[in-house]
């Protein structure tokens, strides 16, 4: 099999307020043998805050980003929901409308940049999945995770819109039922928890806006894991594990029940079953403590 290689667009998150993900990113590429060329150059991806503001200009930060990975010839990929998201539709307009292409392009000249379209943009998630393969994952098990059972959650950005996951992967999914993060989970020896929630959204878009709201959907997330009789809960994506893993107290006092799980990230559950240290995969970064290892 040849070496993959890819540009990473870290986004913000892994690289400030969740370290161990960007940790367990590089150790679980390392046990791959996946090479990550870091887009140190790369901006916010404007995380679904700035669009609102100014369209054109997350236009523009986020094709300066793909222009970035197109010069090493690599397909990008994201390990955030929401920059994936970003960058997935930035990539979809621009690849459907010429007119807005030549705006954006004349703008990324003033930087000597431009957005041609020839790279595709993919969530390490589905790098795995897709390109790694889940049989290889299965082979390389060294720890498998058969004493639990482990709650999904695929947030809202990853699996949606339809069109993204037409056009993003090989093999895409059902926005209502999807399966890619469930079979990862059993391809590392672990038991899947099917819950309600999982498909949810984890409150933190709305978190300014709507605290309580936002504090409900926490903690009807965490509730649903419980529940269902999960021990320990696993996300793609770093936004919806800040969620899940620090705002317990409030999502319990909006929720009227205590509620709190361990959560892991997606990178941090195929470490452990490939056999990465805690140290490695930065378990002692959780506001949740993460007790079973």
């Amino acid at each position: 099999m040849e070496k993959l290689k890819y540009a990473l667009f870290t986004g913000c998150t892994a690289k400030e307020s969740t370290p161990e993900q960007m940790m367990s990113t590089l150790a679980v590429a390392n046990k791959l043998g996946i090479e990550l060329v870091e887009l140190t150059e790369a901006s916010c991806c404007g995380a679904s805050h700035l669009q609102d503001y100014d369209d054109f200009l997350s236009l523009v930060l986020n094709a300066r980003n793909i222009a970035y990975a197109e010069k090493h010839g690599l397909t990008m990929v994201t390990i955030c929901n929401t920059c994936q998201l970003n960058t997935a539709m930035t990539k979809h307009r621009l690849d459907h409308n010429a007119e807005l292409k030549a705006k954006v392009n004349a703008k990324l000249a003033e930087v000597g940049l431009e957005y041609k379209g020839t790279s595709q943009i993919t969530h390490f998630l589905y790098a795995i999945i897709d390109d790694f393969g889940l049989d290889k994952i299965k082979e390389m098990v060294v720890k498998p995770l058969s004493q639990f059972n482990i709650a999904p959650f695929y947030g809202c950005h990853n699996i949606r819109p339809s069109e993204l996951q037409n056009e993003t992967h090989k093999s895409p999914e059902s926005a209502y039922k999807p399966t890619s993060l469930d079979d990862l989970i059993v391809a590392c020896g672990g038991a899947s928890v099917d819950y309600v929630e999982k498909t949810k959204c984890c409150g933190f878009h709305a978190e300014l806006q709507a605290p309580r709201t936002a504090a409900l959907l926490t903690g009807n997330a965490v509730a649903g894991a419980m529940d269902a009789n999960a021990d320990w809960m696993v996300t793609p994506c770093p936004l919806c594990h800040l969620k899940l893993d620090t705002q317990t107290h409030h999502a319990s006092v909006a929720l009227g029940r205590e509620v709190s799980l361990p959560v892991l990230h997606m990178q941090q559950m195929v470490g452990l079953a490939l056999g990465c240290t805690p140290a490695e995969l930065g378990l002692n970064h959780h506001v949740t403590k993460v007790d079973f290892v």
